[in-house]
This record gives C-alpha cells, sequence and structure tokens, in this order.
C-alpha cells in the first residue's frame, strides 16, 4: 500500500512589514504574527500616569516652607547656658516638611492620586451656602475688634456661642455655658499655668 505524495511546500515572499504567507498545494497558511517590537494590534498603549498639580503645589509650599523654616532656625541666637535651645524645634519641624514636601512630589510624578473616603457624604451639585460663611466671618471680626475691650473671657465665649449658632446649633444657652467655662479655663490657663496674661479687658481686678 503506498502513501499518497504530499505536494511540496512553496515558500512566498512578501515585502517587508506584510505577513509571510506559506502555500501548500492548494492550500496557503498566512502567518499573521507582528514583526519583532511591533504591538499586536487590538493592544491598547500604556496611558502616561496622570499628574494632580494640586499635589505638586502643596509639595511646593512644603518644601519652600521647611527650607525656610530651617533657614530662619539657623539666623537664632543661643546661649550658653541651654542644651537644647530654640533651633532644635525649627529644625526638626523643617526638615520634617521638606522631606514630606519632596516625597508627596516624587508621589504626584508617578501619578498616585488620592481616593475619596468612601464614607464622605459631599454632595459637589450644591452650591456653597455663603451665608453661614459670611455668620463665622462676622463673629471672628467682633472678637477681633471687642477683645481688649471686653477680655477674652467674654469675647472667647461669645466666639463659641456664635460659631456654633452660625453652623445651626439650636441650643444657645448651653453653647454660652459651655464656651464661658472654655474661655474662663484657657485664661487661666495661660495666665496661671504658661504665665502669659491674656487681657482681661472689663473683668480687670475680678479674674
Amino acid at each position: 500500500m503506498s502513501t499518497p505524495d504530499r505536494p511540496p511546500t512553496t515558500p512566498v515572499t512578501t515585502p517587508a512589514g506584510t505577513p509571510a504567507s506559506t502555500q501548500t498545494g492548494d492550500q496557503m497558511t498566512v502567518d499573521t504574527s507582528p514583526p519583532d517590537g511591533a504591538t499586536p494590534p487590538g493592544t491598547a498603549q500604556p496611558e502616561a500616569p496622570e499628574r494632580d498639580l494640586a499635589q505638586l503645589g502643596l509639595a511646593a509650599l512644603l518644601v519652600v516652607v521647611g527650607v525656610y523654616t530651617v533657614y530662619d532656625a539657623s539666623t537664632l541666637t543661643v546661649g550658653f547656658a541651654d542644651p537644647v535651645g530654640p533651633k532644635a524645634f525649627p529644625y526638626v519641624i523643617g526638615t520634617v516638611m521638606t522631606l514630606l514636601g519632596a516625597l508627596l512630589a516624587v508621589a504626584a510624578l508617578r501619578g498616585d492620586v488620592p481616593e475619596p473616603d468612601s464614607g464622605e457624604d459631599i454632595d459637589l451639585s450644591q452650591k456653597s451656602d455663603w451665608l453661614t460663611v459670611a455668620k463665622l466671618v462676622g463673629v471672628l471680626v467682633f472678637t477681633i475688634a471687642t477683645v481688649d475691650f471686653l477680655g477674652w473671657a467674654i469675647t472667647g465665649a461669645v466666639l463659641f456661642a456664635g460659631a456654633t449658632w452660625s453652623l445651626g446649633s439650636k441650643t444657645p444657652v448651653r453653647d454660652v455655658l459651655i464656651g464661658v467655662v472654655l474661655s474662663v479655663g484657657s485664661w487661666y490657663a495661660f495666665h496661671v499655668g504658661l504665665g502669659i496674661p491674656l487681657t482681661p479687658g472689663i473683668l480687670d481686678g475680678i479674674l
């Protein structure tokens, strides 16, 4: 029993850059593999990393403030009786700020974008509440304008109660009482504990 002879295989020469083909008898097989170094069709090109300009701006601000803090600390005069001196904390803070700014810049250049917290409940379609902002600004301006005359014990209480009212609190009596406790307590904490007298205002001689 004889085996039928297979038809010879005839290679077909194609121009460079086009798929090569091989002809066997009446059938032709086309090699569709891409040339070396070419991207297969249908494969997405890698996208460039997205850079957050806000992160880069914050990183630049941290570096600038950190470097200036270190420079400003170097100009301080240190007494011989103080083993640590006033330079230690500014050096540490300035160095940490500079390092954090550099790390943040590297992360931003690599395309690392912070993801929003899943617990955030912010409706970006809502307009800004300028009335609340105006109330807070008014309370702050009143505090600055009257702190020398009324004293911190009074203006501090007004500041706390006014801020809570601006933010929608419905318990003004409780807010005023809490504000009085906080303002008077902080006044004594600075005056007695730290030796820094805050202005007593009209309560001079009473506190």
